[in-house]
């Protein structure tokens, strides 16, 4: 049973151009932040021209009901600088989160990053308007806090409010949904079955069998630390896919790659798809 439940959404996130078993598909993280300004429309662009298989990106809600794409529920330097030295973005209305620049800052952990001065955060609509600019998906997290409630909205309207706009854009077979948080993945695997899910993890020593199980997804996203070859067989056998999060450097890579997972989150796509492609692995 935990085999079939499973297998609609492995062949919704293989990519065709080589067999699955000889092809490492590459996720960039808040777009390319080693590059450009995380989760802003350049680095969506850029990780889009460096040829990701998805977008990576985090999503947030404003006061007044909007989903913007930002990694924390709080608006701080380095990654946007506005009117206050900080803003929670839930207690904030849309016109008021755009009043931060959120890529005039160079991140100092990114000395490559290229600053865009006066970029604003975009909205998911924003995000998924990107689209018709190529074949790739778009990994959407829900950054949901269990113990802090005020930051977000509940996981049930939250998964709805997300499910709306997949819809509205038509791109529910591009769509992947992860969270650490696994209230929203069970909220909109009872909305939407064909929506796939992915159960983030960084600290969890159990199985990635059991882990995606508990969160009803087809997909196990675990921190690179928790990666063996035995783990990542034992998901494939019971069908799901593993998608690793976020790794940056070749002898990282060479792990992830001896231990046959399917995806690899990476802040620098560019440079992740050139190494696979040196291995005739993308």
């Amino acid at each position: 049973m935990l085999r079939a439940t499973f297998l609609f959404s492995v062949t919704l996130l293989t990519c065709a151009s080589l067999p699955a078993a000889e092809r490492i598909l590459v996720h960039g993280h808040r777009g390319a932040r080693a590059r450009r300004p995380e989760s802003t429309i350049p680095a969506f662009k850029f990780a889009i021209a460096a040829g990701v298989d998805a977008l990576e990106s985090d999503m947030a809600v404003t006061r007044d009901g909007v989903i913007v794409m930002s990694h924390d529920p709080v608006l701080q330097p380095p990654v946007c600088t506005g009117p206050a030295p900080s803003a929670v973005i839930h207690l904030l209305s849309l016109t008021q989160v755009k009043q931060w620049d959120c890529g005039g800052t160079r991140n100092p952990k990114f000395p490559n990053q290229q600053p865009v001065a006066g970029e604003r955060m975009p909205t998911l609509d924003e995000l998924l308007d990107l689209a018709p600019l190529g074949q790739f998906d778009f990994n959407i997290e829900t950054k949901s806090f269990p113990d802090k409630p005020e930051l977000t909205p509940d996981p049930e309207t939250f998964s709805f409010m997300v499910l709306q706009k997949i819809r509205q854009h038509k791109v529910e077979q591009r769509v992947i949904l992860q969270s650490f948080d696994f209230r929203t993945l069970r909220a909109m695997h009872r909305l939407d079955r064909s929506i796939r899910l992915a159960a983030l993890t960084e600290n969890d020593p159990r199985d990635f069998v059991t882990i995606a199980k508990e969160a009803n997804a087809g997909i196990i996203s675990p921190h690179y630390n928790l990666v063996t070859p035995e783990k990542v067989k034992a998901a494939h056998d019971a069908g799901l896919q593993v998608v690793v999060w976020t790794a940056n450097t070749p002898d990282i890579w060479d792990k992830l790659i001896a231990a046959k997972v399917d995806a690899i989150i990476s802040d620098d796509p560019g440079e992740l798809i050139q190494y696979l492609k040196s291995k005739g692995l993308h």
